[in-house]
């Protein structure tokens, strides 16, 4: 049975750490300093993986790369590898967002499932951008933003890479007490293309934090 053990981020850093290997290869450096190189790589890349088997670790081995060929095909070996997110019907997107009677999911045939570490979709009738993503435990979570309606190019809070953006803005769940009006707003820039944002995250904390604090009451 195929061992689906690599997240969609995982999978991105690993690819981001054989390409510093093989650009470090073209560099001519000296033997001890690539070495160094490759360890550190294949340090960084099995510390992703606390709980992986002996036959897992071979599998994100990368010391024995040497060649464009062969970084090619062990980033390709890997691919079958990588977990699916989640199936999502329109009942649990009725769960999460049970004021939104209208909403519709996006077409699952034109998403890839495979590289997606959320789920993201404009709502162009309601002016809002819907994000769903799956806790530690696998539990399937979402907010919903106002995104400006203008983009720019910044920092997106999610891959961290310089990209177009949408200032994205959602109220929480945070109340207080002796005050039933109160409400507080958090935003980010977020990438405009979600697919592009998924091939690019390297990590989950930016994705979690501005997810997580939403949702904190």
């Amino acid at each position: 049975m195929l061992e689906r053990f690599i997240e969609n981020h995982q999978f991105n850093y690993i690819r981001e750490q054989v390409e510093i290997i093989r650009d470090s290869r073209k560099k001519s450096l000296p033997v001890s300093v690539l070495q160094a190189v490759i360890d550190l790589a294949n340090a960084k890349i099995s510390y992703l993986f606390p709980e992986a088997t002996p036959s897992q670790l071979a599998m994100i081995d990368v010391s024995t790369l040497q060649t464009d060929e062969s970084y090619d095909m062990f980033i390709d070996g890997l691919r079958p590898h990588v977990r699916s997110f989640p199936h999502v019907s329109e009942q649990q997107v009725k769960k999460l967002f049970p004021k939104q009677k209208k909403l519709k999911l996006p077409d699952v045939a034109d998403l890839n499932v495979n590289r997606m570490s959320y789920m993201s979709w404009n709502d162009l009738r309601s002016n809002r951008k819907y994000i769903l993503c799956e806790k530690e435990d696998h539990q399937l979570i979402g907010i919903e933003c106002k995104p400006s309606p203008n983009s720019k190019k910044n920092i997106c809070a999610f891959c961290n890479q310089l990209a177009e953006v949408s200032y994205c803005v959602t109220i929480t769940k945070a109340k207080q007490a002796k005050n039933p009006d109160y409400y507080k707003a958090i935003g980010t820039y977020i990438c405009t293309d979600s697919v592009t944002c998924n091939e690019k995250m390297t990590n989950l904390n930016g994705l979690m934090t501005f997810v997580e604090t939403a949702l904190t009451e």
